[in-house]
Parts: C-alpha cells; sequence; structure tokens
C-alpha cells in the first residue's frame, strides 16, 4: 500500500501555497483575434487586394462580388503543384443586396502562401523554372493573371500596410458582373 512521506502538516501548507498560487496567480489573457482580412472579387476578373498581410491563424475572407463563379488554388510556385488545403470556390452573387459568397482560411505558421483563380487564370512554367499564373487567353477582363499573394507575418508594418478595403467585407459601389 502507498504512504505518503508527507506528514499532515506539510500536507496543510502545501494546499495553502495551491491555494495562494492560484488567487494570486496573474490572469492568462488570450490575444483578443484579429478580425479577419478582406480580399474582394468583381467582375474585372482580379482579386482587388491582391497582397495582403496577415498573422499567423488570421482569417482571410474571399469576397465575391461578381456574378461569376471564382476558385482560390493555393500553389508553390517552385514546383508549380497546387494545395489541396488552400483550395476553394465561391459563387457568384445575383446582384447587389443579395448575400455573397465568401470562402474562409488562416494558415498556422508564417510564410508565402500564393494563390490564383483556375477559371481566370493557369499556371504556367516560365523559362528557370518558376511557375506562374497567367490569364487564359479566353478570359475577359484586364491583363493581369487573377492571382495574387497572402504573407502570413509577425511584421507589425507588414500588417499595417494592408489596404484599407481589406477591412470591410462588402465593399458599396463595387459590385459588378
Amino acid at each position: 500500500m502507498f504512504r505518503s512521506a508527507l506528514k499532515p502538516s506539510h500536507t496543510a501548507a502545501l494546499a495553502a501555497l495551491a491555494t495562494a498560487a492560484t488567487l494570486f496567480a496573474p490572469a492568462s489573457h488570450a490575444a483578443p483575434a484579429a478580425p479577419p482580412v478582406y480580399v474582394h472579387m468583381n467582375g474585372a476578373n482580379m482579386f482587388l487586394e491582391n497582397v495582403v498581410a496577415v498573422r499567423p491563424g488570421q482569417k482571410v475572407v474571399f469576397v465575391d462580388e461578381d456574378t461569376g463563379p471564382h476558385t482560390i488554388i493555393g500553389y508553390n510556385p517552385l514546383t508549380g503543384k497546387t494545395s489541396t488545403r488552400f483550395n476553394g470556390a465561391v459563387q457568384g452573387t445575383p446582384g447587389p443586396g443579395h448575400p455573397v459568397s465568401t470562402y474562409t482560411i488562416s494558415f498556422p505558421k508564417t510564410g508565402l502562401q500564393f494563390y490564383y483563380c483556375s477559371v481566370h487564370a493557369e499556371l504556367v512554367k516560365e523559362p528557370g523554372g518558376r511557375t506562374v499564373p497567367k490569364k487564359r487567353p479566353t478570359v475577359h477582363g484586364f491583363g493581369d493573371p487573377m492571382a495574387g499573394l497572402i504573407i502570413v507575418t509577425t511584421d507589425r508594418r507588414l500588417l499595417a500596410e494592408n489596404p484599407p478595403t481589406s477591412r470591410e467585407k462588402i465593399l458599396p459601389n463595387y459590385f459588378g458582373g
């Protein structure tokens, strides 16, 4: 049978210390969750905020203010391999005032997260081996491919550089299809 080596007086003293430690221990306050960063799409077939910075774990919300659907697919520019985790789709929105389709993701570690819309761009290997998105020849819109970059960082200067539109879920007068 197990016998405690502590005397009753020691046990009482340890219990008192444990109670005091609990009462006077600093409260553990988790940092408030950072608000999401929004990336908007409309009929121009581009990501309005094509480069944003977020903290590890902070949500990035892709908002489709277009009548047409889009995909948001992560890829590695060194290998051309697409991501199975960073792989979303948003449906078109019938018009202003209707609920918009969104896709939300967050990344647990710092790093660079490249992405593109496979409806409007395709991955092409450039001389030198790097893979980049290029605008599909049959797609209307601006000449740029529908692609972007999320910088996952703890650098406060980079985090402060996000465009003001990245703080709003719905942009007034931005809808277009």
